[in-house]
């Protein structure tokens, strides 16, 4: 896939970057070495790779799944002004 400069242009232009001629001209020759990179990857034989996260072999991190917190219900609504039932009650906005 080969990159020319309208293309170049045009995704300057959706990218709200500002570009002058030879920019536009360094930025078209970047692009498709980056292109012909990507295209050389895509010839590598990955059959029989299992997909990874990582290149280093890790195991995911867990925790227990215990309440550490609990029953300050009270405690969380002792500053509001109005309550019912450890709910903060607040004043109707739409009618």
């Amino acid at each position: 896939m080969s990159v020319d400069l309208k293309t170049v242009k045009r995704v300057a232009h959706l990218a709200r970057i500002a570009l002058s001629e030879d920019e536009a001209e360094r930025m078209m020759g970047e692009l498709n070495g980056i292109l012909g990179f990507v295209e050389q990857l895509s010839e590598v034989d990955v059959s029989g790779v299992e997909p990874m996260t990582s290149v280093t072999p890790m195991a995911m991190k867990k925790r227990q799944d215990v309440v550490t917190d609990g029953g300050k219900a009270d405690d969380i609504v002792a500053n509001a002004p109005e309550t019912d039932r450890n709910f903060f009650l607040v004043p109707k906005v739409v009618e």
